[in-house]
């Protein structure tokens, strides 16, 4: 027997009815208490759940990129500490040449000036080679006949006039009278070799004698060649995850999920061209001992380096923009997802308090419900008293 097969009253039917329809409501709300939401299927309400998927796809895909982006942010920071690292080692290679530029320890040695009355002509000739002169020896004859009158030897202040005369001998050899014995100073970091000196005098001999030179800029040239190798290192250690600014590599920066908004980031020169960050394209060269021979030499490499230094703030500049830039995306990427999922949980959110009170509301229809069938089924029994005896 079915339940086709079995005959209900009216109102009986009419209470099976609504206790049928409370337990659906009565499950239907469980459902929403228990997952939150009032749509958790298509077949809760299609349009809300799929385009609550579509929004909540989308935060999902941007939350990939905001990892893309927080890595690419780390990439441009660790160029610009490189680039900062770099910025400070030209500013300590700077005073490392105004150190050299005020230094003026050229060594010197005083010479009795003993040149005879028979040393004359070619007799009297002093040469200096070596030092900032030169390979080329440059000779000075001291019975100059455009000082005094020929045949008579210089005297010391005669000498120091023709040593100091002497164009080829100009910022490389200075001459003075020291209390009547002439000084010959080398202004050099190498060293001066005299010919026509022994045992501390000039005589016009063959002999020879050397003049140090300056061990302070000596010793300069390589605390500068050790802050150039050091700059080149600091360049190639600026990496981020295999990625390395400072060296040519180019960060593609994604910023939808489309892939239709992006940023490439490069280190690139003052006119936006390409740049590899290294001290031969900043400019600066390694020095020989004899680059700082000069005053005027130093001061066009401070002038190099003054170039150098704008070219890495440069650099740094265009960093801090891209940083900027990306670190902005970063900020509304982040408040974009905040709005895809709160317009998803909008569409298919369940109000708890709503949802509790209803299902307040179906235990008590669903109490009231089961009374009214028990008085439908006792006004059923009363034809059973006929019955009765």
């Amino acid at each position: 027997m079915s339940s086709k097969d079995i005959t209900l009253s009216s109102g009986v039917r009419q209470n099976l009815l609504s206790l049928q329809t409370i337990a659906t409501l009565t499950a239907t709300t469980q459902n929403r208490l228990a997952s939150g939401k009032k749509v958790n299927t298509a077949l809760d309400n299609a349009v809300n759940y799929f385009t609550s998927a579509g929004l909540q796809s989308r935060a999902n895909d941007l939350g990939a990129l905001l990892d893309a982006m927080s890595s690419a942010i780390q990439t441009v920071v660790a160029a610009n500490n490189g680039i900062e690292a770099i910025t400070t080692t030209i500013q300590s290679m700077q005073a490392t040449l105004m150190q050299a530029r005020q230094d003026a320890s050229w060594q010197s040695t005083s010479y009795t000036y003993s040149i005879a009355a028979t040393n004359t002509g070619t007799l009297a000739n002093i040469t200096f080679v070596g030092g900032s002169v030169g390979t080329t020896a440059v000779t000075v004859n001291l019975d100059n006949s455009t000082v005094v009158t020929t045949g008579v030897p210089d005297t010391v202040d005669e000498a120091v006039a023709a040593i100091n005369g002497t164009a080829a001998l100009q910022g490389h050899v200075k001459a003075w009278n020291d209390a009547g014995q002439l000084r010959i100073q080398n202004i050099s970091t190498a060293a001066l070799t005299v010919t026509g000196a022994s045992a501390g005098a000039i005589d016009a001999s063959t002999n020879t004698d050397s003049i140090g030179g300056n061990t302070v800029r000596l010793n300069l040239v390589t605390q500068y060649n050790l802050l150039r190798d050091q700059l080149d290192k600091f360049a190639a250690d600026a990496s981020f995850n295999g990625v390395n600014l400072l060296q040519g590599d180019v960060l593609k920066v994604v910023f939808n999920e489309m892939s239709t908004s992006t940023l490439d980031i490069q280190a690139v020169d003052v006119n936006g061209n390409p740049f590899v960050v290294n001290s031969i394209n900043l400019g600066i060269s390694s020095l020989v001992n004899s680059n700082l021979d000069s005053n005027s030499n130093i001061d066009t490499m401070l002038n190099g380096l003054r170039t150098s230094l704008l070219n890495a703030r440069s650099l740094a500049s265009n960093f801090g923009s891209n940083l900027s830039v990306v670190q902005n995306r970063q900020e509304f990427t982040k408040n974009m997802i905040t709005t895809l999922k709160t317009g998803a949980d909008n569409l298919v959110i369940a109000d708890t308090n709503e949802e509790g009170a209803n299902m307040l509301a179906l235990q008590t229809r669903q109490q009231l419900s089961i009374t009214a069938l028990s008085l439908a089924n006792q006004s059923n029994q009363s034809v059973l008293r006929l019955f009765g005896g």
